[in-house]
């Protein structure tokens, strides 16, 4: 194992699409959503354990959520979960765990995930990592991981590559442009002219390299970050921190960094990936009965339904007759039953139910 390889994961999100399971005080990032008998974050970090030491992970999350990261990820100490006070997106919660790898490796190889992807096959997905940092050892260079598109897909962002790969490379190329979320009917001309790739938010470069982007093309939060440098690993750190975060720029290492830079590749590949952002993407990665309903509860009974996602307690019975299409879920205080076509409407849902019933159902 290569003591240069780092591994930053990013744990802050809300995941409120995946409301009413994915609340405030327990995102979907620390809750068995696949039903393995493990999180998501853990599943993360038993990833990228067989090809980063132990001492070489960072967690970057909410200050609300460092008892869960601790409590979920036993073999990582205190220092090793980056507090932020506030969401400011992936560029600064970046920025913020380069420079403490930088006071430990300045040679440090950097492989940034978010904490709550799947990757069914995992042996193939280290196989591209591990060509993936050699591959930024060469150079300036900024690897994202592409994945090859099986559907018209809306709610992902998409790469464009151009049509020659790099030389000793065969699945990585230059980039062309980035799109955000397109609507259905260029989505489809994305998956059919062969050039797109969704973009998995999974990242590998060096640290000198994106360090030097930084300065580029964000140079205001480097700065702030730099400001603090002698109060890194100290007990001034948290205070500084949250003196600092709020004016970071709210922005994202794709739109801040990548988007502009011109040593831009993407390492194009399929393994099985996810990022499980909705119930929907949830659904078609579980296992389903022969009428296409897939359940995660011991005491559910289906009569004349079909296509649905059901996710309710163990202990509880819950029986549904007569629904196509539908997302059935329920917790200790509140239950979601909505059409599967209508999913992206959940964050507007979780915002009235807040506005309308208070933040003890969210």
């Amino acid at each position: 194992m290569d003591k240069n390889n780092y591994c930053v994961i990013m744990a802050g999100g809300v995941g409120s699409r995946f409301w009413p399971l994915s609340k405030n005080n327990k995102p979907k990032q620390f809750l068995d959503i696949l039903g393995t008998g493990k999180t998501l974050i853990q599943l993360t970090y038993e990833r990228f354990a067989s090809i980063c030491p132990t001492e070489n992970f960072f967690v970057v999350t909410n200050a609300n959520y460092k008892s869960l990261v601790l409590q979920q990820l036993p073999n990582i100490n205190e220092n090793q979960v980056l507090l932020e006070p506030i969401r400011r997106n992936t560029a600064p919660c970046i920025a913020y765990a380069n420079y403490k790898i930088q006071k430990r490796n300045p040679n440090a190889s950097i492989i940034v995930t978010p904490a709550d992807h799947l990757i069914l096959n995992e042996t193939k997905f280290l196989g591209v990592l591990s060509e993936g940092i050699q591959f930024v050892q060469d150079g300036k260079k900024l690897l994202t991981l592409g994945i090859t598109p099986s559907r018209p897909e809306t709610g992902y962002g998409y790469i464009q590559v151009s049509n020659k790969a790099v030389e000793n490379y065969s699945d990585v190329y230059p980039v062309k442009t980035f799109t955000e979320k397109p609507h259905l009917e260029l989505a489809k001309v994305f998956q059919e002219s062969g050039e797109f790739f969704w973009n998995s938010g999974i990242f590998v470069w060096k640290l000198s390299t994106i360090q030097d982007a930084f300065d580029k093309f964000l140079p205001d939060i480097k700065y702030l970050f730099e400001t603090i440098l002698d109060k890194l690993d100290t007990r001034e750190e948290q205070n500084f921190i949250d003196q600092i975060y709020p004016k970071c720029e709210n922005i994202s290492i794709d739109y801040g960094i990548l988007e502009k830079s011109e040593s831009v590749f993407v390492y194009c590949s399929e393994f099985g990936w996810s990022d499980l952002g909705t119930w929907g993407s949830l659904y078609e990665h579980t296992a389903k009965d022969n009428n296409l309903n897939a359940i995660q509860g011991e005491n559910v009974m289906l009569y004349e339904s079909k296509n649905c996602l059901v996710n309710v307690p163990n202990n509880k019975l819950v029986v549904v007759q007569g629904l196509k299409d539908y997302i059935v879920v329920e917790t200790d205080n509140s239950l979601l039953i909505c059409r599967r076509r209508d999913e992206q409407e959940i964050r507007k849902i979780v915002n009235d139910v807040k506005i309308t019933k208070g933040k003890k159902f969210v």
